[in-house]
């Protein structure tokens, strides 16, 4: 069974990439609606990876260094994007609208550097240490994302706020 799943892993690694790699790009350009619950999920999942890398950052800490960088990198892209994202209400729902640059490039450094791992030492090649390029480039991913997914959380309960505060208009057509 081992040697099937391993024997097919040359097919299917690509085909996962290429999925993670579209979904993303999905997410990056154009307006997006507001999913609480999947996003919820998702800084779940971004937080236990976060606190991984934090563990592999005490466990080798010749790593620490890339990673804090990393970090510290994440958290401005995070911010920067914020910054340029519009929120709004559309048709009764909260969408947002994401710097299209900032996704863009984030999205070139995650695909460059599966390219490089991937024509430099093969599909399936294992390394004895992790590199350091790899996980600063996880660091930056995984902080902006999480900076990102906090402040686009808090952009969108400020939005409902406000639209709930706001008078409903009233029908003056019927008395």
């Amino acid at each position: 069974m081992a040697s099937a799943f391993a024997s097919t892993a040359p097919y299917w690694v690509p085909a996962l990439s290429a999925l993670m790699v579209y979904r993303r790009i999905r997410r990056t350009f154009g307006v997006q609606p507001w999913r609480p619950v999947r996003s919820g999920i998702r800084l779940g999942i971004l937080a236990l990876v976060a606190c991984m890398l934090i563990v592999l950052a005490v466990v080798q800490p010749q790593l620490a260094p890339a990673m804090a960088v990393g970090a510290v990198l994440g958290v401005g892209v995070g911010l920067l994007a914020l910054k340029h994202t519009h929120v709004a209400m559309r048709d009764g729902r909260r969408v947002y609208t994401p710097n299209p640059w900032i996704g863009g490039a984030l999205t070139v450094l995650l695909v460059g550097r599966l390219a490089w791992r991937w024509t430099h030492d093969g599909l399936a090649a294992t390394q004895a240490a992790p590199s350091a390029l790899t996980l600063g480039l996880a660091a930056v991913l995984i902080v902006y994302s999480l900076v990102y997914l906090i402040g686009l959380m808090l952009q969108m309960r400020k939005l409902a706020s406000a639209q709930a505060s706001e008078p409903q208009a009233v029908d003056q057509t019927h008395p």
